[in-house]
């Protein structure tokens, strides 16, 4: 009888899981274990999009500082993406998705209490740095404990769950807009952000009790001895640790980790990467996000409406059209799913700006172009900006890759929440144009650039030379 197999490395370790010797056990649990901290990361962000013109009036705030409040949090995302994707190859998975979730818990019942301008945009921001640290932690672990094929639509999950969330924010809401007194519905928006620390306790509590480090994290720091232990723990498989080589106990170094994005094989898939993850954020921030402005301001619907409206937008069309990207994701591939999305996304965004105010029946076009727009973004570039920054680098530079598509993802995010208002104020409905512009740049970007990590091994490359350009991925 043959031995148990003998791991040198992480890619001894991948190789080991995508071979299918490595099944069941504890992946399945980690992985919606991982996908319960990008529940909270979006519960609260959009706990507080509701409020917005509350908190303005209640604080008297003036236009900038309005946007000063609504972009700290992309701020602090955008600070702790960049830190926190170096931190998680450098101090591990566990104890960063951990950290974060004093983050949550502490910044949003800061955020509920808050009695000043200047407290809830420092919670705010602090909140952000907790969801910028935690997107590239939950996305490593989902995609070191899966095997390769169907690693894409596992990873892809994270858009479903996010829609979950974004929906639960306003299902939250509007029991207390039945039981909390008319005169004290400008407060609706505390309940809804301070709810944001129960499902934070409740997921730390779960980590804590279930989750372990990754084994290829634990293979690539050169303690194969504790990478063993995982194997066993996590899939009840015993392995044995052999001699690691050389190259495997070298540690991330900061600047230079970011550099290595740029360089050889990596550097095109960076920038497909960072710009889908950008152009998605600014459509989903311009629109999907402003659905309870769009509703009440551009439609010109009241209190209610703006609740009942996102809370079927979310619950219906963007969980099931991130349901099925996951789906077709091993059958289509990330290029595809995002190609397609943002080629839909751009035909529902020229439509929106064709059907101009509408009122009436009209009303029932505008809204079922909206559920367009939401379904396919959800479906496609949506889930697939951040897929492709997680899976296009081996392990070693998985926390950095994916925490460089959450700052490009942050920064897409800034830009559409500190434009949009404005551009909408100026153009009415035709700000629509204007936002099909993202959507439109996407489709130039994925028709110059084909590469489609899920089709690919990138930790069985990771020991080989990297030339300066993979062939396939640029068009000729």
């Amino acid at each position: 009888m043959p031995g148990p197999p003998v791991i040198r490395s992480a890619a001894d370790v991948t190789a080991l899981i995508n071979s299918g010797r490595a099944r069941g056990g504890k992946s399945r649990a980690i992985t919606f274990i991982a996908l319960g901290g990008i529940f909270i990361d979006a519960y609260d962000f959009s706990s507080i999009a509701f409020g917005l013109g509350d908190i303005t009036k209640t604080f008297r705030l003036s236009p900038v500082q309005e946007g000063v409040v609504s972009a700290s949090i992309m701020v602090g995302a955008l600070l702790g993406a960049l830190a926190g994707g170096y931190l998680v190859d450098r101090l591990g998975r566990y104890r960063m998705f951990m950290a974060d979730m004093i983050f949550f818990v502490v910044a949003a019942l800061a955020c509920a209490i808050a009695p000043n301008y200047e407290l809830l945009t420092g919670a705010r921001f602090v909140m952000g740095i907790g969801i910028g640290i935690d997107f590239p932690v939950a996305l490593a672990f989902i995609a070191e404990f899966n095997a390769m094929r169907g690693r894409g639509g596992k990873v892809s999950l994270w858009q479903p769950m996010w829609y979950l969330a974004t929906g639960a924010s306003f299902l939250v809401l509007l029991p207390l807009y039945f039981l909390v007194p008319m005169a004290q519905h400008g407060d609706l928006w505390r309940w809804a952000v301070g709810f944001g620390a129960v499902p934070a306790v409740v997921v730390m509590l779960v980590r804590h009790k279930y989750m372990d480090e990754s084994p290829a994290w634990a293979a690539g720091q050169g303690d194969l001895e504790r990478a063993a232990r995982i194997l066993k723990n996590s899939y009840g498989l015993d392995v044995e640790a052999g001699d690691p080589g050389p190259a495997v106990t070298q540690r991330a170094s900061g600047l230079k980790e970011f550099a290595k994005l740029f360089r050889g094989r990596y550097r095109v898939r960076t920038i497909q990467a960072g710009a889908v993850s950008a152009l998605q954020s600014v459509q989903y921030y311009a629109v999907g996000f402003a659905l309870p402005a769009i509703i009440a301001g551009l439609l010109h619907q009241g209190r209610l409406t703006s609740i009942l409206g996102p809370l079927l937008f979310n619950l219906v069309f963007g969980v099931l059209g991130g349901l099925l990207g996951v789906r077709l994701s091993n059958r289509l591939g990330s290029w595809k799913l995002a190609l397609s999305g943002f080629a839909i996304c751009f035909l529902a965004l020229a439509g929106l700006g064709l059907m101009g105010s509408a009122s009436g029946l009209a009303l029932l076009g505008v809204g079922g172009l909206l559920g367009i727009f939401v379904f396919f973004h959800s479906y496609g570039p949506g889930a697939q900006g951040m897929t492709i920054a997680t899976l296009s680098y081996p392990t070693s530079l998985r926390g950095v890759g994916s925490g460089f598509g959450q700052a490009m993802l942050r920064l897409g995010s800034m830009l559409a929440l500190f434009f949009f208002p404005i551009l909408s104020s100026a153009l009415g409905t035709g700000v629509f144009y204007a936002v099909a512009l993202a959507p439109l740049l996407g489709l130039l970007v994925l028709i110059l650039i084909r590469w489609d990590p899920t089709r690919v091994d990138v930790d069985a490359e990771a020991g080989e030379p990297a030339p300066d350009r993979n062939r396939g991925e640029l068009t000729r």
